[in-house]
């Protein structure tokens, strides 16, 4: 007798709608294609990746000007008559500053876990994404797949593991889980941590260190590091995250953590192309960096 396992697939965005949020899909016969008008369309709740009217925008804007949309938009009908975004903001958002009536839609009657599934695949992969962005949308999916409690393989579990939650989400976006967890940690911070590291003030490495404070701790650290001008590495990171762990973390201990400096020379590499975009063929090295720690002075200028 068949296992009825060998029946189950998990539906994946590819599946559904044949590409990604940014490219061009091929929409078959029974994706049809209606213009929704926009003041119907809401955002896909808790959406995590932020849609902001820059230089991408504009050019999503002249493209949309001058072709249309191109990529119908997909969303999935609500009980009051309206709809929600499922893979789409952007170009919603750029119809709405080009005051456009219309947008061409696809409508698909999809459950929360599938649409939250969708939603993050179609928008995973752009270029540019903020940390926040990426770590709510990893939890965001990681949720949404333990809920629907499905097998995510074909095959046999006596030939091929079965795959974790966790491991799916990482096979999904090319990365190891690993990551994932690393990224997920970061939904831990405070907001003006996880900012600070949306703005790579703080390091990627440091800022998952420092989730495993408490959200007291964590306001407490903020205020030392305003109060000190410092920004902590990564091994001071890790000893508040140590203290922490043994409940004994208080301000004078981060005080004492924060003050500690390091005897080790700092080294910064910059990759040749990065320069050569910047200087001259014939400048010599010694030149690049008298130019060099000249911004740099003045930047510090400018900053005091």
């Amino acid at each position: 007798m068949k296992s009825s396992a060998s029946k189950i697939k998990m539906t994946s965005f590819d599946d559904l709608f044949g590409s990604n949020e940014e490219t061009v899909c091929s929409v078959d016969a029974v994706n049809t294609i209606q213009d929704i008008e926009i003041s119907k369309l809401s955002t896909f709740a808790n959406h995590p990746f932020k849609v902001l009217d820059d230089e991408k925008m504009e050019e999503t804007k002249e493209s949309i000007a001058k072709y249309g949309v191109l990529v119908p938009i997909i969303v999935r009908p609500k009980e009051d008559g309206t709809f929600e975004i499922i893979a789409g903001h952007r170009r919603k958002r750029a119809c709405e500053l080009l005051e456009l009536p219309t947008i061409p839609t696809i409508v698909r009657d999809l459950d929360d876990e599938e649409s939250t599934i969708v939603m993050v695949d179609s928008n995973i992969q752009r270029e540019n994404l903020l940390f926040s962005e990426k770590a709510y949308a990893y939890k965001m999916k990681l949720e949404a797949i333990k809920k629907q409690g499905k097998r995510t393989d074909l095959t046999s579990a006596q030939v091929v593991p079965k795959l974790t939650a966790r491991e799916q989400v990482a096979k999904d976006a090319g990365v190891n889980r690993m990551e994932i967890t690393r990224y997920i940690r970061l939904t831990e911070l405070i907001t003006d941590l996880l900012n600070m590291t949306d703005e790579r003030k703080l390091a990627f490495n440091t800022a998952v260190e420092l989730s495993y404070l408490s959200n007291e701790e964590q306001e407490m650290l903020l205020v030392k590091m305003e109060d000190l001008e410092v920004i902590p590495s990564m091994a001071q990171a890790a000893k508040l995250k140590k203290y922490s762990a043994e409940g004994s973390l208080n301000e004078a201990v981060a005080d004492a953590i924060l003050s500690e400096t390091s005897d080790k020379p700092v080294t910064v590499t910059l990759k040749s192309e990065k320069l050569t975009r910047y200087f001259p063929k014939s400048y010599s090295k010694e030149q690049m960096e008298d130019i060099i720690t000249d911004l740099l002075q003045k930047w510090h200028d400018e900053q005091n």
